[in-house]
């Protein structure tokens, strides 16, 4: 993800002088290309990430927009002040970078895990959040962001995730991907537990399971439409997020749901408690460790839809 974004950035700034790119002091082998050839649209911060934010809310006052870049939770916590007071609040065209969502950087503690960044930026007045599953999403939110009228969090992954889409996709901000159709039960994927998901929807499928599997690139706005047709065309809506569980996806699908009535499908969530990961790993031993597995969600999944589950009887009620 992390090149897919760089790479289109590049090519969409080589095209408008507007855009710009400010680092933390880092990204160095995968920003080179970008500050060598567009030095006027670059800018190193340094280690100061609450300068890089006022700076690119000045930037972006004066006509220019502007992504910042750091690691996991650097652009997000340490300057929460500056996106709210600086950015925010002057619905400045800043686009917050994270790289290395969730567990991604596992082997470097909660220091560098950005566990709690959306329930964080979701809160924010203005701000739009955008987690994207893979390269090729990446790529389509970066386009999309660059004429975009207000400021945005764009959360990715690492490095080296594989494109999962097989077919060309319509990307836009606020409505899902429908990966795959079915009636029986739906998983609602964030970022790159898309990957997971798709593994349990197969593996559900051959079961007999018709698995509905949503990509909810963008967690604010929320595919309400999405949410609420899931809610009364499958018997259960299963949530999965390498995030925890307080206020990220499946907190905003729950407020969703809230306010239906019933008969509606029952709503399973997937993610990380609410502490510190104080295991240290990989990413992929840390999933396992903490429930994130394909394993993990088929086993929710077959929980929900058997008897006494939860799961609505039927999936034909309407409202």
């Amino acid at each position: 993800m992390r090149n897919a974004f760089l790479n289109t950035l590049y090519e969409l700034a080589l095209k408008d002088p507007r855009i710009n790119l400010i680092v933390g002091d880092l990204g160095f082998s995968v920003v080179e290309r970008f500050a060598e050839h567009l030095p006027d649209q670059f800018l190193n911060a340094g280690v100061a990430e609450q300068n890089m934010t006022g700076i690119a809310a000045g930037m972006a006052l004066s006509g220019k927009t502007v992504f910042t870049y750091s690691i996991a939770n650097f652009p997000t916590l340490r300057c929460l002040e500056q996106i709210r007071n600086d950015v925010c609040y002057h619905k400045a065209k800043v686009r917050i970078v994270s790289v290395g969502a969730g567990l991604a950087y596992g082997s470097l503690g909660a220091s560098h895990q950005a566990t709690e960044d959306i329930a964080v930026m979701r809160v924010l007045p203005e701000l739009t959040v955008i987690v994207p599953a893979d390269p090729l999403e990446t790529a389509l939110a970066t386009k999309a962001l660059a004429d975009f009228p207000g400021p945005c969090y764009l959360r990715l992954g690492k490095a080296g995730e594989a494109v999962l889409h097989t077919a060309p996709i319509e990307f836009k901000i606020g409505r899902a991907v429908t990966v795959r159709k079915g009636g029986d039960i739906c998983l609602i994927s964030a970022g790159s537990m898309l990957k997971p998901c798709l593994e349990a929807a197969e593996k559900l499928e051959k079961d007999g399971i018709s698995v509905r599997l949503l990509s909810m690139h963008t967690i604010k706005p929320l595919d309400t439409e999405a949410v609420l047709k899931a809610a009364y065309e499958t018997k259960g809506i299963v949530t999965v997020e390498e995030h925890s569980l307080t206020g990220g996806l499946g907190g905003a699908v729950a407020e969703v749901l809230a306010g239906e009535r019933a008969p509606r499908a029952a709503l399973r969530r997937i993610g990380l408690d609410n502490s510190f990961a104080r295991k240290v790993g990989s990413q992929e031993y840390l999933r396992r460790e903490y429930g994130l597995s394909a394993v993990d969600i088929i086993a929710r999944a077959k929980e929900l839809l058997a008897p006494g589950g939860g799961a609505r009887k039927t999936g034909s009620a309407r409202r």
